[in-house]
């Protein structure tokens, strides 16, 4: 949903990569210190229940961990590594966000609480919001393999309704509303949201793919058709 914004949104940044340059920070500094902030404060905001300062401090951290290709487009113009340690840590990354959601959950909702002060309605929606976030981790795991995999057999999966920039928006999103409200079932839908759009995800990348692999099968049959009927032609005039 969010990667035609990809292009401005470098742009803007741009400036700020080229001060890290100018700092001597590397591409791949800037890789481990955005992920090794996303989990510190991810866990941090989970543990307290401080949603909307974490949500902030994320959002922070997320434009600094897009920083790594910005970074690397100036200096070495990007690495195979890079590339790797990159998408390494995003998966860790996004894992320790979901959790920190669970975390949050688990002790300051009506999970872990019992008592006339705590509603059934409540405690049902922290069971579908943590729920809905241990299904995300799946999910989000699984739109990343499927890329990964394809790409091992050379074809592309890119597409879907939900990429990474996207699951990350409507997490932080649910947890500033959440954190300001102080009403925890703005993070469980947006947990249910993510839940949903990462099934579609998933589906419209394996769609794609085996789209793509049946019409290269059909070309390559086309071609062995074409072949052979060449060779039959060629042996009847010879034959003549």
């Amino acid at each position: 949903m969010f990667e035609h914004l990809r292009g401005p949104f470098k742009r803007c940044i741009a400036p700020i990569a080229r001060g890290l340059v100018r700092m001597g920070v590397s591409a791949n500094a800037v890789t481990i210190i955005g992920a090794v902030g996303t989990i510190v404060v991810g866990f941090a905001a989970g543990i307290t229940g401080w949603l909307f300062p974490g949500a902030i401090a994320l959002t922070v951290l997320v434009i600094f961990d897009s920083l790594d290709g910005s970074v690397a487009a100036i200096t070495t113009g990007g690495t195979k590594f890079g590339a790797f340690l990159d998408s390494t840590l995003d998966r860790i990354a996004d894992w320790a966000v979901l959790v920190a959601v669970i975390l949050f959950f688990i002790l300051h909702t009506g999970l872990t609480h019992y008592g006339d002060q705590i509603t059934s309605f409540e405690r049902t929606v922290s069971w579908v919001g943590m729920g809905s976030a241990l299904f995300s981790i799946m999910t989000s795991f699984v739109t990343s393999y499927a890329r990964a995999r394809a790409e091992s057999v050379g074809y592309e999966a890119k597409n879907g309704v939900a990429t990474r920039s996207d699951r990350l928006v409507i997490i932080l999103v649910g947890m500033g509303i959440a954190g300001i409200t102080h009403q925890s079932i703005w993070l469980a839908a947006a947990m249910v949201l993510l839940a949903v759009l990462g099934i579609i995800t998933v589906s419209q990348r394996i769609d794609h793919v085996r789209r793509t692999m049946k019409a290269d099968e059909a070309d390559a049959d086309d071609a062995h058709v074409l072949r052979n009927r060449d060779n039959h032609d060629g042996r009847s005039g010879e034959s003549r």
